[in-house]
Protein backbone atom coordinates (compact mmCIF):
# COMPACT_ATOMS: atom_id res chain seq x y z
CA UNK A 1 0.00 0.00 0.00
CA UNK A 2 2.52 2.31 0.01
CA UNK A 3 3.69 5.10 2.61
CA UNK A 4 0.93 4.94 4.73
CA UNK A 5 -1.12 8.14 4.82
CA UNK A 6 -1.49 9.83 8.64
CA UNK A 7 -2.75 12.58 10.53
CA UNK A 8 0.39 15.01 11.62
CA UNK A 9 3.95 15.36 9.89
CA UNK A 10 5.62 14.17 13.05
CA UNK A 11 7.52 11.47 12.54
CA UNK A 12 5.75 9.04 14.87
CA UNK A 13 4.53 5.53 13.80
CA UNK A 14 0.67 6.08 12.46
CA UNK A 15 -0.76 4.39 15.12
CA UNK A 16 0.81 6.96 17.63
CA UNK A 17 -0.77 9.63 15.67
CA UNK A 18 -3.83 8.08 15.23
CA UNK A 19 -4.21 7.73 18.75
CA UNK A 20 -3.14 11.63 18.88
CA UNK A 21 -5.29 12.46 16.80
CA UNK A 22 -8.42 10.86 18.40
CA UNK A 23 -7.57 12.43 21.77
CA UNK A 24 -7.60 15.58 20.58
CA UNK A 25 -10.99 15.54 18.25
CA UNK A 26 -12.88 13.29 21.44
CA UNK A 27 -14.86 15.92 22.90
CA UNK A 28 -16.22 16.73 19.32
CA UNK A 29 -16.21 13.46 17.69
CA UNK A 30 -20.04 12.30 18.10
CA UNK A 31 -21.35 15.75 17.01
CA UNK A 32 -18.91 15.85 13.97
CA UNK A 33 -19.84 12.51 13.19
CA UNK A 34 -23.42 12.83 13.12
CA UNK A 35 -22.92 16.29 11.18
CA UNK A 36 -21.20 15.38 8.95
CA UNK A 37 -22.86 12.24 7.92
CA UNK A 38 -26.32 13.68 8.28
CA UNK A 39 -26.97 11.25 10.74
CA UNK A 40 -26.77 8.50 8.14
CA UNK A 41 -24.00 6.95 10.03
CA UNK A 42 -26.68 6.17 13.00
CA UNK A 43 -28.57 3.81 10.14
CA UNK A 44 -25.59 2.14 8.78
CA UNK A 45 -24.95 1.37 12.32
CA UNK A 46 -28.49 0.45 12.89
CA UNK A 47 -28.42 -2.37 9.63
CA UNK A 48 -25.06 -3.32 10.95
CA UNK A 49 -26.65 -4.41 14.23
CA UNK A 50 -29.41 -5.90 12.74
CA UNK A 51 -27.21 -8.98 10.89
CA UNK A 52 -24.81 -9.32 13.76
CA UNK A 53 -28.08 -9.88 16.20
CA UNK A 54 -30.09 -11.78 14.01
CA UNK A 55 -27.39 -15.03 14.66
CA UNK A 56 -27.56 -14.41 18.21
CA UNK A 57 -24.50 -13.86 19.50
CA UNK A 58 -23.65 -14.06 22.77
CA UNK A 59 -20.30 -12.25 23.68
CA UNK A 60 -19.04 -9.84 20.75
CA UNK A 61 -15.72 -7.23 20.02
CA UNK A 62 -16.13 -3.98 19.24
CA UNK A 63 -12.72 -3.16 17.49
CA UNK A 64 -11.90 0.39 16.84
CA UNK A 65 -14.50 1.22 19.53
CA UNK A 66 -14.33 4.75 19.91
CA UNK A 67 -16.92 6.40 22.25
CA UNK A 68 -18.86 3.14 22.15
CA UNK A 69 -21.42 4.10 19.62
CA UNK A 70 -21.71 0.40 18.02
CA UNK A 71 -21.52 -1.52 21.22
CA UNK A 72 -23.96 0.51 23.06
CA UNK A 73 -26.31 -0.05 20.15
CA UNK A 74 -25.81 -3.70 20.27
CA UNK A 75 -26.29 -4.09 23.90
CA UNK A 76 -29.53 -2.17 24.11
CA UNK A 77 -31.22 -4.30 21.67
CA UNK A 78 -29.77 -7.58 23.24
CA UNK A 79 -30.40 -7.67 26.80
CA UNK A 80 -27.92 -11.20 27.05
CA UNK A 81 -25.58 -9.96 25.03
CA UNK A 82 -21.77 -8.87 26.69
CA UNK A 83 -19.93 -6.69 24.40
CA UNK A 84 -15.93 -6.13 24.76
CA UNK A 85 -14.81 -2.76 22.75
CA UNK A 86 -11.40 -2.22 22.28
CA UNK A 87 -9.62 1.48 20.86
CA UNK A 88 -5.97 2.80 20.81
CA UNK A 89 -7.47 6.04 22.22
CA UNK A 90 -8.01 6.88 25.64
CA UNK A 91 -9.80 10.37 25.41
CA UNK A 92 -12.21 8.26 23.15
CA UNK A 93 -12.72 5.79 25.37
CA UNK A 94 -13.29 8.24 28.65
CA UNK A 95 -15.91 9.39 26.75
CA UNK A 96 -17.52 6.72 25.51
CA UNK A 97 -17.70 4.55 29.73
CA UNK A 98 -19.67 8.35 30.60
CA UNK A 99 -22.06 7.14 27.37
CA UNK A 100 -21.82 3.80 28.92
CA UNK A 101 -22.78 4.40 32.25
CA UNK A 102 -25.22 6.92 30.97
CA UNK A 103 -27.42 4.32 29.09
CA UNK A 104 -27.43 2.17 31.99
CA UNK A 105 -24.89 -1.01 30.40
CA UNK A 106 -22.17 -0.61 32.40
CA UNK A 107 -22.60 -4.56 33.77
CA UNK A 108 -22.72 -5.62 29.73
CA UNK A 109 -20.08 -3.32 27.94
CA UNK A 110 -16.63 -3.24 29.14
CA UNK A 111 -14.13 -0.74 27.39
CA UNK A 112 -10.64 -1.55 26.70
CA UNK A 113 -7.90 0.22 25.78
CA UNK A 114 -5.34 -1.68 23.44
CA UNK A 115 -4.20 -2.13 20.08
CA UNK A 116 -6.12 -3.25 17.08
CA UNK A 117 -2.81 -5.09 15.48
CA UNK A 118 -2.44 -6.97 19.11
CA UNK A 119 -5.63 -7.73 20.55
CA UNK A 120 -4.92 -8.61 24.26
CA UNK A 121 -8.21 -11.32 23.75
CA UNK A 122 -7.47 -15.26 23.71
CA UNK A 123 -7.91 -17.04 20.50
CA UNK A 124 -11.56 -18.07 19.61
CA UNK A 125 -12.97 -16.09 22.57
CA UNK A 126 -15.32 -14.20 20.10
CA UNK A 127 -19.03 -15.13 18.51
CA UNK A 128 -18.67 -12.40 16.46
CA UNK A 129 -17.00 -8.41 15.85
CA UNK A 130 -17.51 -5.35 14.94
CA UNK A 131 -15.77 -2.52 13.35
CA UNK A 132 -17.17 0.71 12.12
CA UNK A 133 -14.75 3.14 10.39
CA UNK A 134 -11.57 1.96 11.94
CA UNK A 135 -9.47 -0.51 9.94
CA UNK A 136 -8.59 2.73 7.44
CA UNK A 137 -7.00 3.49 10.61
CA UNK A 138 -4.75 0.43 11.19
CA UNK A 139 -1.28 0.96 10.78
CA UNK A 140 -0.89 -2.33 9.26
CA UNK A 141 -4.15 -3.44 7.89
CA UNK A 142 -3.40 -7.68 7.50
CA UNK A 143 -2.06 -7.65 10.90
CA UNK A 144 -5.25 -6.31 12.48
CA UNK A 145 -7.61 -8.26 10.38
CA UNK A 146 -5.66 -11.17 11.41
CA UNK A 147 -5.99 -10.76 14.98
CA UNK A 148 -9.75 -10.04 14.49
CA UNK A 149 -9.59 -13.58 12.76
CA UNK A 150 -7.63 -14.91 15.06
CA UNK A 151 -10.14 -13.88 18.63
CA UNK A 152 -13.35 -15.09 16.46
CA UNK A 153 -14.63 -18.33 17.32
CA UNK A 154 -15.17 -20.75 14.75
CA UNK A 155 -18.13 -20.33 12.58
CA UNK A 156 -18.27 -16.86 13.94
CA UNK A 157 -18.84 -13.77 11.62
CA UNK A 158 -17.32 -9.93 11.41
CA UNK A 159 -19.04 -6.91 10.40
CA UNK A 160 -16.95 -4.25 9.15
CA UNK A 161 -18.37 -1.02 8.24
CA UNK A 162 -16.23 0.89 6.14
CA UNK A 163 -16.60 4.43 3.96
CA UNK A 164 -16.30 3.75 0.40
CA UNK A 165 -16.24 5.55 -2.87
CA UNK A 166 -19.31 5.83 -4.80
CA UNK A 167 -18.43 5.93 -8.40
CA UNK A 168 -21.89 7.06 -10.45
CA UNK A 169 -22.60 10.67 -11.32
CA UNK A 170 -23.72 12.86 -8.88
CA UNK A 171 -22.47 10.67 -5.98
CA UNK A 172 -19.07 10.80 -6.99
CA UNK A 173 -19.10 14.48 -7.71
CA UNK A 174 -20.81 15.35 -4.09
CA UNK A 175 -18.92 12.70 -2.32
CA UNK A 176 -15.34 14.84 -3.32
CA UNK A 177 -17.08 18.09 -2.60
CA UNK A 178 -17.93 17.65 0.82
CA UNK A 179 -15.15 15.25 1.93
CA UNK A 180 -12.18 17.16 0.03
CA UNK A 181 -13.85 20.49 0.99
CA UNK A 182 -16.56 21.25 3.32
CA UNK A 183 -15.62 18.37 5.64
CA UNK A 184 -12.23 20.00 6.23
CA UNK A 185 -13.04 23.25 6.41
CA UNK A 186 -16.07 22.83 9.26
CA UNK A 187 -14.17 20.06 11.12
CA UNK A 188 -11.51 22.51 11.52
CA UNK A 189 -13.61 25.39 12.94
CA UNK A 190 -15.39 22.61 15.40
CA UNK A 191 -12.83 20.41 16.20
CA UNK A 192 -9.58 23.23 16.25
CA UNK A 193 -7.69 19.91 14.26
CA UNK A 194 -7.46 20.66 10.49
CA UNK A 195 -5.21 17.70 10.42
CA UNK A 196 -8.25 15.22 11.54
CA UNK A 197 -10.64 15.85 8.78
CA UNK A 198 -8.14 16.47 6.58
CA UNK A 199 -6.83 12.84 6.81
CA UNK A 200 -10.34 11.82 7.00
CA UNK A 201 -10.56 12.24 3.25
CA UNK A 202 -7.23 11.46 2.31
CA UNK A 203 -7.25 8.37 3.64
CA UNK A 204 -10.83 7.00 2.11
CA UNK A 205 -9.03 8.00 -1.18
CA UNK A 206 -6.22 5.51 -0.81
CA UNK A 207 -7.94 2.42 0.98
CA UNK A 208 -9.08 -0.25 -0.47
CA UNK A 209 -12.24 -1.17 -1.03
CA UNK A 210 -14.82 -4.07 -2.57
CA UNK A 211 -13.40 -6.47 -4.31
CA UNK A 212 -9.93 -5.10 -3.07
CA UNK A 213 -10.69 -5.22 0.28
CA UNK A 214 -12.58 -8.98 0.00
CA UNK A 215 -9.16 -10.44 -1.30
CA UNK A 216 -7.08 -8.58 1.63
CA UNK A 217 -9.70 -10.32 3.81
CA UNK A 218 -9.75 -13.54 2.34
CA UNK A 219 -6.04 -14.12 2.48
CA UNK A 220 -5.96 -12.88 6.45
CA UNK A 221 -8.06 -16.11 6.78
CA UNK A 222 -11.76 -15.66 6.47
CA UNK A 223 -13.73 -18.19 4.80
CA UNK A 224 -16.13 -16.14 2.91
CA UNK A 225 -17.06 -12.48 2.74
CA UNK A 226 -20.29 -10.78 1.47
CA UNK A 227 -20.20 -7.09 0.25
CA UNK A 228 -23.20 -4.98 1.07
CA UNK A 229 -22.95 -1.38 -0.11
CA UNK A 230 -24.58 1.85 1.46
CA UNK A 231 -26.33 4.72 0.37
CA UNK A 232 -25.01 4.95 -3.44
CA UNK A 233 -21.75 3.52 -2.47
CA UNK A 234 -20.64 6.24 0.35
CA UNK A 235 -20.01 2.91 2.57
CA UNK A 236 -19.90 -0.63 2.32
CA UNK A 237 -21.01 -2.95 5.05
CA UNK A 238 -18.18 -6.49 4.58
CA UNK A 239 -19.44 -9.23 6.43
CA UNK A 240 -16.90 -12.27 6.94
CA UNK A 241 -16.97 -15.26 8.35
CA UNK A 242 -14.89 -17.70 9.84
CA UNK A 243 -14.62 -21.59 9.12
Amino acid sequence: MGTPITPYNSGDAKKAQVAQMFDNIAHRYDFLNHFFSLGIDKLWRKKAVRMLLSKGPQEVLDVATGTADFAIEAARKAPELKVVGVDISAGMLDIGRTKVSRAGQDSRVELVLGDGESLPFDDGRFDAFTVAFGVRNFEHLEAGLREMQRTLKSGGTGYILEFSKPRMFPMKQLFWLYFRYIMPTLGKWFSKDASAYTYLPESVKVFPEGEDLKRILLDCGFNACALHPLTGGIATLYVVDKA
